[in-house]
């Protein structure tokens, strides 16, 4: 398993990232015990978690999926062998803490629950969840601008954020579902001010959502701030499990209605071609979707989900997987017929 350095930190992480949000929703602690040992005997040494998981999320699981990340680093004593990363929730779930925008004491009182539910006393890459400010992200492109005091609240998030780097709490900060404004606001607050630098920040990206690559992907390069891309396979739309109308009963898109931006005519019909351009190169769809995205220069690296072992495996044989010229040509050659259709 080849590594990256994540931003100017200096820490290694694989290239392949264990995500964790179906567990505690679709995984048992068991399952999640099962994924977490394979991949660290495949050398994945990354894995990324959230206060807010398991998605979706609900008052009932919150939280779970920590729980059980924190008691498999009691049961295998591998916490140091781990970079963990997790996240503070934006605001608009009634049931953490009250819905609110994050400030200084919505961090702080996130982080505090984090590390007891983790059974850790540090945290190797925090990261903010979701921007306040209303803006593009979950879906969302047709920015429209209000009145708010967006940099004044990136400063405050900021600052406390260099409360927790100074203190050790954390090693690394990111952030997630951010705009390019978003990203620059930050590196600039981190100059002016001097404090702690954005290494990371995890947006989507996919073959049916290439949108980083407009704005972000020239400062991921430029800046050090690599992407940690999540939903690779577009919520599996990419493993061909959907071909057809076919709707697996443990998929996730079968089971929760809110993921339906992936299923839209043009996301269903860039499916349908990437699935089969695989076919004829004789490859997984699946690791050819992931493949493409680990391939990417302003990648830092790639975070898979799996619900069955069988999935994980496949998943993260795509390491092995280089994408040959002809495959790329193909693949552009269906990007320009069907841009995006799934942001």
């Amino acid at each position: 398993m080849k590594t990256r350095e994540l931003g100017r930190t200096g820490i290694s992480v694989s290239e392949i990232c264990l995500g964790t949000m179906t567990w505690g929703e679709q995984n048992t602690q068991d399952d999640a015990f099962e994924q977490m040992d394979y991949a660290v005997s495949r050398g994945i040494n990354f894995f990324d978690t959230a206060e807010m998981y398991p998605v979706p999320p609900v008052p009932e699981t919150q939280g779970k999926t920590e729980e059980y990340i924190g008691e498999w680093f009691r049961q295998s004593g591998k916490r140091k062998e781990i970079v963990l990363a997790s996240k503070a929730t934006g605001p608009g779930h009634q049931h953490v803490r009250e819905g609110k925008p994050l400030g200084r004491s919505g961090i702080l009182s996130a982080i505090e629950g984090s590390l007891a539910r983790l059974q850790t006393d540090y945290i190797d890459l925090y990261q903010i969840h979701w921007p306040n400010r209303a803006t593009n992200f979950f879906g969302k492109l047709g920015y429209q601008h209000g009145a708010d005091d967006a940099e004044r609240d990136l400063h405050e998030i900021l600052e406390t954020l260099s409360e927790l780097f100074n203190s050790g709490v954390v090693k690394a900060i990111g952030i997630s579902n951010e705009t390019p404004w978003g990203l620059m606001s930050y590196l600039n607050l981190a100059e002016q001010y001097g404090l702690p630098r954005i290494a990371s920040i995890q947006n989507p990206y996919s073959l049916l959502n290439r949108t980083f690559e407009i704005g972000l992907a020239e400062m991921a390069i430029r800046e050090d701030v690599g992407l940690l891309a999540y939903s690779p396979m577009a919520f599996g739309m990419l493993s061909g499990k959907y071909r057809n109308g076919a709707r697996p009963v443990d998929g996730r898109i079968t089971l929760f209605e809110r993921f339906q931006r992936y299923s839209n005519p043009q996301a269903v019909a860039a499916s349908e071609a990437y699935v089969a351009l695989a076919e004829r190169h004789q490859l997984s769809p699946a690791q050819m979707a992931l493949a493409f995205v680990t391939g990417q220069s302003f990648l830092t690296s790639n975070i898979i989900g799996a619900t069955t072992m069988l999935q994980l495996k496949e998943n993260i044989d795509s390491s092995e997987l280089q994408l040959s010229d002809d495959v790329m040509k193909e693949i552009e050659a269906i990007h320009q017929r069907i841009p995006n259709p799934a942001p």
